[in-house]
């Protein structure tokens, strides 16, 4: 049977799918290219020659020339510049499935104009229907520019042959016209790189909570996180408080800019801020910052009890990742979280109450067993539906649906 040509676009190499890009590939079941941009193709030149470069219509990093339109305009740079790379590989080369990725991709300059199924990749459906911390509001230009995101995400579930998204989460903040053609699955996960044990702990060291997270933002609950350490420091808890991640980024939500403006720069970003409001924590938490994936895998095989209260978002990347590295983690009862934990078998799910979770947290820090019962649970299932392997079937079934809903849209 002929290999199913797939190549996947994002402007930023790996991306979501690098990594299954690269799986596909190896284990022999599609023959697949990643096109990207000619700065993260040269970066990544070692990793082969399937990673391919198209050239932008235009700069697509900083301000464009509307503040409102800006993404839709990147968006169309980006588009330009894919539609002319595929058109010269389809020249040599026949494509099956392009997986493109919604705003970084810009699948919606393909449809009609190159001769393959068209997958759109669709993380984030729209901020009206996500929502967002009431206590850090977008501000009305913030509000106009996502109505038109919003505008591109609506379109492609219609125009494309098939649509993917994260989570079940995610799905429902579609409008239920459209929820038909799409389809939640993870890209897939490399739990066994980097796998570590955690390293040896004098016996009078401290026990450690963490949080983890590729921004401290609101939305991954980071100023959850920093209220609870203040009330365990306030009830004499002794333990050591770390948190990686880096500060001055949000990924789904507008504290950083709420910051700029209640602040008027005098304070340099969320994280500053919630230092202030907790003077205690500020002082107690070690920020540990953006690190190399090597010493991050390992910092998380070393913390006792990650802390994960995820408010918003449509997936978490690296709630994953923790579970799938055999972490005890509590997290909310709601939301994401409730898709990869099941309460008392890999992890802990605890109401939005703060009294709720110092409790479990007590509890969990003198009972070491129920903790390792958690985590070999947590990584147990984690690779079971996560892992690379996990998802290829599921991801190759996809292909071939994409492949169909296209047969069935052409003209006859």
């Amino acid at each position: 049977m002929t290999k199913p040509v797939i190549i996947f676009v994002g402007s930023v190499y790996p991306g979501q799918f690098g990594g299954l890009c690269d799986y596909l590939r190896k284990s022999g079941v599609a023959e697949t290219y990643f096109l990207t941009t000619p700065g993260h193709r040269a970066r990544n030149v070692d990793r082969g020659a399937h990673i391919l470069a198209f050239q932008p219509d235009g700069k697509i990093v900083g301000e464009q020339s509307y503040y409102y339109s800006a993404k839709v305009e990147r968006s169309a740079r980006i588009g330009r510049g894919v539609l002319n790379a595929l058109r010269e590989f389809q020249s040599k080369k026949k494509i099956d499935v392009v997986v493109s990725h919604s705003l970084f991709g810009a699948p919606h300059f393909l449809y009609d104009e190159i001769d393959a199924a068209i997958i759109s990749y669709i993380e984030f459906p729209s901020y009206q229907a996500h929502g967002w911390d009431p206590t850090y509001p977008p501000d009305l230009a913030q509000r106009m520019a996502d109505k038109n995101t919003e505008m591109l995400n609506f379109h492609q579930a219609v125009r494309s042959d098939l649509v993917i998204c994260p989570s079940h989460h995610a799905k429902q903040m579609f409008p239920r016209a459209l929820q038909g053609n799409i389809e939640v699955q993870l890209e897939g996960f490399d739990f066994e790189t980097n796998s570590h044990a955690a390293r040896a702990k004098a016996s009078d060291a401290p026990f450690t909570i963490g949080f983890a997270a590729r921004d401290l933002s609101s939305a991954k609950g980071f100023d959850t996180y920093m209220g609870l350490v203040s009330q365990l420091i306030d009830q004499k808890v002794e333990a050591r408080f770390i948190a990686l991640g880096g500060a001055g980024v949000t990924t789904y939500g507008y504290e950083e800019q709420w910051v700029k403006r209640e602040h008027n720069g005098a304070i340099a970003n969320f994280c500053e801020h919630l230092k202030s409001v907790y003077p205690q924590a500020g002082e107690a938490v070690e920020f540990a910052g953006t690190l190399p994936y090597e010493e991050y895998t390992q910092r998380i095989a070393d913390i006792d009890l990650f802390l994960y209260p995820l408010k918003y978002g449509v997936a978490n990347w690296g709630l994953v990742e923790i579970l799938g590295r055999g972490a005890c983690v509590i997290a909310p009862d709601s939301g994401y979280p409730t898709e990869l934990i099941i309460d008392d078998v890999n992890g802990c799910l605890l109401p939005n109450e703060d009294a709720a979770w110092i409790s479990a947290i007590k509890t969990l820090m003198e009972d070491p067993d129920r903790r390792k019962r958690y985590g070999a649970a947590a990584r147990i299932m984690s690779i079971q539906h996560h892992s690379y392997a996990a998802v290829t079937p599921r991801y190759m079934q996809l292909f071939r649906k994409a492949m169909q809903n296209r047969k069935m849209r052409s003209p006859s």
